[in-house]
């Protein structure tokens, strides 16, 4: 691949606002393994490979499963995960494929605080965002350390 920008270097001000997001989200209501099974699952959709290295480390760091993480594609058909992370993960990829059906949004509210639902979309957006800048301006997969980014 040839040589990219390098956003870190270029973008500080423009990655401002997104490390703000990141900063709020560490405080956010919803418990961090979920947030890192959500950032994990859409990075797997949206094909992000330092991604899905960053936040498999980063769940596996928060006392994740291999066995789950590596259903996490196929969460549907397996009996690893909790109805509240299900309607989660519908959430997140209803978000991730922008077609939030009111079937969806029923079943995730039953699940979910309204504080709770705004935090989860922000979780989908957000590494939606990350996900998208990773692919026009990639790092190399593979060099991530849990904390990293503290």
């Amino acid at each position: 691949m040839e040589k990219r920008i390098n956003l870190f270097e270029k973008a500080t001000d423009g990655l401002k606002p997104i490390y703000a997001m990141g900063a709020y989200l560490k405080k956010a209501s919803i418990e961090k393994p979920l947030q890192e099974l959500l950032l994990f699952r859409v990075s797997q959709i949206n094909g992000c490979a330092f991604c899905l290295d960053m936040h498999s480390k980063d769940a596996r760091a928060a006392g994740e499963t291999e066995q789950r993480l590596y259903g996490l594609s196929a969460w549907r058909e397996t009996p690893y995960y909790t109805d509240r992370e299900r309607a989660a993960l519908a959430w997140a990829e209803a978000i991730t494929a922008s077609k939030v059906s009111d079937e969806i949004y029923a079943k995730v509210s039953g699940h979910f605080t309204e504080e709770e639902l705004i935090d989860l979309t922000f979780i989908a957006t957000s590494i939606n965002t990350w996900n998208r800048l990773q692919s026009a301006f990639p790092v190399k997969a593979g060099s991530y350390t849990v904390g990293q980014f503290g």
